[in-house]
């Protein structure tokens, strides 16, 4: 069995005031907005651009199953981190545990299921052996 990366990747988000509900905290759905950046961001880290994996592979990553807590609400203006880590891959999905935080506080937690998707026939398929190999240690 292969061994993945473990490492944490780390991306920042600032709260734009578009992202606040009435109250001036983060509105809860844009929380898996950022998660959704970090795992984009990760891809890119590795060389990896989405656009480019749809048109020479003809495969994109759709999230199959996500949980979520929310522990702490985040505000306007603040800068946040949101990070990305590998829990468990797979023939054809990743299985990430993510966070958001401010200064060290835990916003939220989530744990995020993504698999692999032929386009063509919108069935799961491989993950292209590139990102495989970037991601094993």
């Amino acid at each position: 069995m292969r061994q993945f990366t473990s490492a944490v990747f780390t991306w920042p988000v600032r709260v734009y005031y578009e992202d606040t509900d009435a109250a001036g905290l983060v509105y809860y759905a844009n929380y898996l907005k950022y998660l959704e950046r970090a795992r984009t961001e990760f891809l890119r880290a590795l060389g990896f651009e989405q656009d480019a994996l749809r048109r020479e592979h003809g495969v994109v990553f759709v999230v199959r199953k996500l949980t979520i807590d929310y522990l702490a609400a985040a505000r306007f203006n603040e800068m946040l981190s949101a990070t990305v880590q590998i829990d468990r891959a797979r023939r054809a999905s990743i299985d990430f545990l993510q966070t958001v935080t401010h200064a060290g506080e835990l916003c939220c937690s989530a744990e995020v299921k993504v698999a692999c998707l032929d386009l063509a026939v919108r069935r799961p398929c491989a993950i292209p052996k590139a990102i495989t190999e970037e991601l094993t240690t």
